[in-house]
């Protein structure tokens, strides 16, 4: 490989305001000579759409990585530095299909992780920038497919309906059953929760 080649990866996550589950990340450098069409924030996309795309990042990307940060690993640093750990690990797994790091990367948001590489944050750049787009593609589908393994462990909480974000459906779940291992235990509601249970 040509050292005069610049890879710059796109980073995004997903899963940052769920009350349960891992929060994903996920690094990309696109390849210029295949074009992907279609590319834009995983939130303005069809999950049918989303599912189409991931298939065709993962086989014509020129790299990617996917990486978490746990729940546990979230209670114990809090979620802004578990994202900043998952961003950090996708971006770091890059060396291993490239055979060395990429050159910089490009950060949806308005902060970065620490890792030795220029880097920028872009606000908004799941929609601005193509790499960050197709990151935050594979980070979103694979933490859907995670919450419906996950749903599949514990029907009760209705995971496949509401991916663990804070839903009156999943607020009585919680109530009812308490927290299961998978569940934000920093998180205020769930929080909450036990507390009320330990009366």
């Amino acid at each position: 490989m040509s050292d005069s080649i610049e890879w710059i990866c796109g980073v995004d996550e997903a899963g940052r305001g769920p009350l349960a589950g891992s929060v994903v990340a996920a690094a990309v450098i696109l390849d210029p000579s295949r074009p992907i069409a279609g590319l834009n924030d995983s939130k303005k996309l069809s999950a049918k759409v989303r599912e189409e795309l991931f298939d065709i990042i993962i086989r014509d990307a020129k790299a990617w990585c996917i990486a978490e940060a746990s729940p546990a690993e979230i209670d114990s640093i809090n979620i802004l530095q578990a994202t900043m750990l998952a961003m950090q690990r996708a971006i770091e797994g890059l060396e291993k299909t490239l055979g060395r790091m990429p050159d910089g990367a490009l950060i949806d948001g308005n902060r970065c992780p620490k890792v030795d590489i220029p880097m920028e944050a872009i606000v908004k750049g799941d929609s601005k920038v193509q790499a960050i787009s197709a990151a935050s593609i594979l980070a979103k589908v694979t933490r859907d497919r995670d919450m419906q393994i996950l749903h599949d462990q514990f029907p009760m909480y209705g995971f496949n309906q509401h991916m663990g974000y804070p839903t009156p459906f999943h607020f009585e779940t919680l109530k009812e059953f308490g927290p299961c291992p998978m569940h934000r235990r920093s998180f205020a509601p769930v929080r909450e929760v036990m507390e009320q249970k330990l009366l």
